[in-house]
């Protein structure tokens, strides 16, 4: 194993791997990271907490639903509570766990957890991490849906967490 940079989120690591089928051996790219996680964040009103920022991976602001990196020794649970209180101000005592996935297997070793808060409402000041340039919005469901179709909504982790709550995609 090779050791690569160390990034904020992210350390890389090149393996050298044999092929299951042919047996050769191929230096592979893996990132190596904590897991993450995504809220759905809905209002007693059933509005969904979003959060637009810069995006320096694609230059532009995005729309998104809250979440993070998991810190070392914090369960998922607690990563989402910190991570949607940090992000919006919001806090919620009704959490229902959706599902977890692997982000890109073909490259990361982590997992994403989808955390569903329901009925959040905002109950303090965000307090964004340093690298952070947050602004905190709801959408009605038919909001989001246009957010979707016009483009300024596509972290498809994000999309997915959604889809464990809503139908995002019917017009």
């Amino acid at each position: 194993m090779e050791k690569g940079p160390h990034l904020e989120i992210l350390r890389a690591r090149f393996d050298w791997l044999k092929h299951p089928k042919s047996q050769k051996e191929m230096k592979r790219l893996v990132l190596e990271s904590n897991d993450w996680v995504n809220v759905v964040a809905t209002t007693p009103d059933n509005e969904i907490v979003v959060v637009r920022q810069y995006r320096f991976g694609t230059e532009k602001i995005t729309t998104e639903i809250p979440g993070g990196i998991i810190d070392h020794g914090e369960d998922p649970r607690s990563a989402a509570i910190r991570e949607l209180k940090e992000e919006t101000g919001y806090t919620c005592t009704n959490w229902i766990y959706l599902d977890s996935v692997e982000p890109n297997p073909a490259i990361l070793n982590n997992m994403c957890h989808f955390w569903h808060a329901k009925d959040a409402i905002q109950t303090g000041e965000m307090n964004p991490d340093e690298g952070e340039d947050i602004v905190v919005a709801t959408l009605t469901l038919d909001e989001l849906r246009s957010e979707i179709q016009a483009g300024s909504f596509r972290h498809s982790l994000a999309l997915l967490a959604l889809t464990k709550v809503f139908d995002v995609w019917k017009r």
